[in-house]
């Protein structure tokens, strides 16, 4: 009779694998799988479509405007949850737990949801437009929604959480005496801030900018109900293509792209991070 192998950490970690492989093969390589072959006609490897895309000045338009569209979401989310950031991490418990709960709640709330909201609020005869129109500021109403400004207003809003909650828990493991003793050494509050704070905040940063803008690469559905016809992004290209005139080897083809540009970007910070010395979950 055959020994059964000994019971050690990496055995039980190999075992620790197994269901999350059966759960990943069916839902995500499989179809992945399927998308990558629809993108090249399966073994005839047609790269056809994959030259359509990189030669169409709309569907390179479509790229420029996913891609622009992300990293003034990032941008955005970044430079207004930093304060909000900073100022749950150095608050009293009780303060710190009110506005985590105000930042968490949209978090919890469906995505539609908070975009039809936004319709209501930005709409021609929404809240806004009304109210610009009772105390006299304008007299025609305003075009506010199916433009660049709503789609970046609603993406920044509902990408805000994960923004914040990264630095938030970086911001909580500052060494404030590595703070103070700038000071004491002259530094003014200027450069304690770029100097010696942010450097320790950037595991959190680069953290919160992977999550927003990885995520607003593939968003669909504020831009879909908030953009028009000239903010068209990648995924509602995709489900245009699926859903309307039915080319699903260009639909898998503009599919596999945006997993490139994921893959690329998270290479490439991964690479800025190893070369920064930044611990962080890409890295």
């Amino acid at each position: 009779m055959s020994r059964s192998k000994a019971w050690t950490p990496e055995r039980a970690l190999q075992l620790m694998i197994i269901p999350p492989a059966l759960l990943l093969v069916p839902t995500f390589i499989l179809p992945l799988a399927v998308v990558l072959t629809r993108s090249v006609h399966g073994l005839a490897f047609d790269l056809s479509q994959f030259s359509e895309i990189l030669t169409n000045e709309i569907y390179l338009r479509v790229l420029f405007i996913t891609f622009k569209t992300a990293l003034i979401s990032t941008f955005v989310a970044l430079i207004i949850g930093f304060p909000i950031a900073q100022i749950i991490s150095t608050s009293s418990p009780a303060v710190a737990n009110l506005l985590f709960a105000c930042v968490m709640v949209p978090l919890w709330t469906s995505v539609v949801t908070r975009t039809y909201a936004w319709l209501a609020i930005l709409g021609r005869g929404g809240v806004l437009n009304s109210a610009l129109r009772d105390v006299g500021l304008i007299e025609q109403p305003l075009t506010l929604i199916h433009n660049q400004i709503s789609v970046q207003i609603g993406m920044v809003q509902v990408m805000m959480p994960m923004m914040i909650l990264p630095l938030v828990s970086v911001m909580r493991q500052v060494d404030h005496t590595k703070l103070m003793a700038a000071e004491i050494l002259g530094a003014n509050p200027l450069r304690v801030f770029f100097h010696v704070y942010i450097p320790m905040c950037l595991p959190g940063i680069v953290s919160g900018c992977v999550l927003v803008f990885i995520t607003a690469l593939g968003f669909y559905v504020t831009p879909a109900l908030l953009g028009g016809d000239q903010n068209t992004m990648i995924a509602v290209l995709i489900e245009q293509q699926v859903t309307k005139t039915l080319n699903w080897p260009l639909a898998s083809a503009l599919a596999t792209v945006l997993l490139l540009m994921v893959v690329g970007t998270l290479w490439a910070i991964s690479l800025l991070a190893k070369w920064r010395g930044i611990k962080v979950g890409v890295s």
